[in-house]
């Protein structure tokens, strides 16, 4: 089934990207959706029939996701989807406010002039892909809006780590959604971090920020507090 799903997604990419951008991306999309569940085989060999390519690019594809911790490869086991566990979401979640809230501070203090525009630009993005109805190009759009925000606070390190723990949110996001979600809405959520930016008010955005990381899903009120054990 997972093979099924995945030839689906590989016949709707448009334009083609290089082989392995192609794979990874739809390996990416059913991983992210919940097509392909934790502990989920993905065999080179059979990937490469779906694609209709040799193994390389395959091989390449699945080190980028293995990058991005949404597989696990282990050697002569193979490569399996990696789970996505509540402690987990609970630690990045945490991982994540820290960067975001110290980073937007330290990037209000001189901002690139092109930041507003941008993450304007990316809200439209969020907006135009809630509308279609597609969920996953929405988080696209919504992990560069929150990568944008870091990448004026100077510290390239810490960008690579945002990145990781973005991707698991939303993973995790939506393995929790039931029923249809208001996309509209969870794109529309980014205006309040926007407005505070426009000011060039670095507290009002990390607590814009804060509230937003915050309240991305509903994992009790202890998540966030300082001085945890």
């Amino acid at each position: 089934m997972a093979s099924l799903n995945l030839q689906r997604s590989h016949q709707a990419s448009a334009p083609r990207p290089a082989k392995s951008g192609e794979v990874y991306e739809a390996v990416k999309r059913e991983i992210m959706l919940g097509g392909v569940g934790p502990g989920e085989p993905l065999i080179e060999l059979e990937l490469a029939g779906v694609f209709g390519c040799s193994q390389g690019p395959v091989r390449e594809a699945l080190l980028q996701l293995q990058e991005e911790g949404l597989v696990i490869r282990q050697g002569h086991r193979g490569t399996r989807v990696a789970d996505c566990t509540a402690d987990e979401a609970v630690e990045m979640f945490r991982l994540r406010q820290s960067i975001e809230c110290r980073g937007v501070v330290r990037a209000l203090q001189r901002p690139s002039r092109t930041l507003v525009a941008d993450l304007k630009r990316l809200i439209g993005g969020m907006e135009e892909a809630a509308l279609e109805g597609d969920e996953y190009k929405l988080a696209e759009h919504d992990r560069d809006f929150h990568r944008r925000l870091l990448r004026d606070a100077n510290l390239p390190a810490l960008e690579p780590i945002l990145h990781r723990c973005l991707v698991h949110n939303h993973r995790f996001k939506i393995s929790q959604s039931t029923g249809e979600r208001d996309l509209v809405a969870t794109a529309r959520r980014h205006y309040t971090i926007l407005e505070s930016v426009e000011r060039a008010d670095g507290v009002a955005a990390a607590q814009a920020l804060a509230h937003h990381i915050a309240t991305i899903v509903d994992l009790g009120p202890a998540v966030f507090t300082h001085g945890e054990q």
